[in-house]
Formats: structure tokens, sequence, C-alpha cells
């Protein structure tokens, strides 16, 4: 039996977001969502500063988006305390950025775009479970 867990996924792109949110919701997962890094840190309570936020078990963050990028607003998330040891799952379609977010804690994996379905949902279940 799987876990039953809150996602964030913070990703610009309509369509992926879109069936992240169709393959997550199949396996019972509740899922909100931001267009880019400054928007998740506001629903994360990050900035504006917010300790009371309601927290995902899990954020789905893209590396590449307008306004903030995902390495910027992980920085971000680290250095509050409320969500340094949040579990972030970093998807990318370029595989050299996996440097720069293995130096950073709780980032607990990588999965890269287009994604397989299964993959997405290994990503997630394993997530849960280093929670």
């Amino acid at each position: 039996m799987s876990l039953m867990a809150k996602v964030l996924i913070v990703d610009d792109e309509e369509p992926i977001v879109a069936l992240m949110k169709v393959v997550l919701e199949r396996c019972g997962h509740t899922i909100i969502s931001a267009a880019n890094g400054q928007e998740a840190l506001q629903v994360l309570g990050v900035n504006p500063p917010n300790p009371a936020a309601d927290l995902p078990d899990v954020v789905i963050l893209d590396v590449m988006m307008p306004v903030m990028d995902g390495y910027t607003a992980a920085i971000a998330m680290r250095n509050a305390e409320h969500t340094a040891r949040l579990p972030i799952l970093v998807v990318t379609a370029k595989g050299d950025m996996r440097r720069l977010f293995e130096a950073l804690p709780a980032v607990a994996g990588f999965f890269d775009k287009p994604f397989d379905p299964k993959d997405l949902r290994d990503a997630i279940a394993n997530a849960l479970k280093s929670k």
C-alpha cells in the first residue's frame, strides 16, 4: 500500500503539470501547483514568511522557469526553518544541473523530462519513505 501525500508541483509548463497531476491523483495524492519558484515560496510560506503555511509532503521542482528558477527556490526553502527538511524531487531537461542540486540537503531524487509515469510514482514513494 502506498502512502497518500500532498504534493506541490512547481513547473511553468502547463501540459507537464497536468500530466503529473493525472498520474499522481490516480495514486490518491492531493496536488497543488505553482508556476515558478517565487509562487512556490509564497505557497510554502517562505516569502513572504508564514511559518503556519499548510506544507506539502513533497515538492516536485522544475529547474528552468521564468521569474525564479528551481535552484534559487530550493536554496530559499533550505534557508527557511519550516521548509528546510521538506523532500524535493528535481525535474530537469538538463542532466548537467544535477551536480548543483546534489550538494543541497533533502533533495530526495531526480527525474528527467520527458518523464515516465512509473519513474514519477517511484520517486514520490521513495521521497515519502525518506521523510
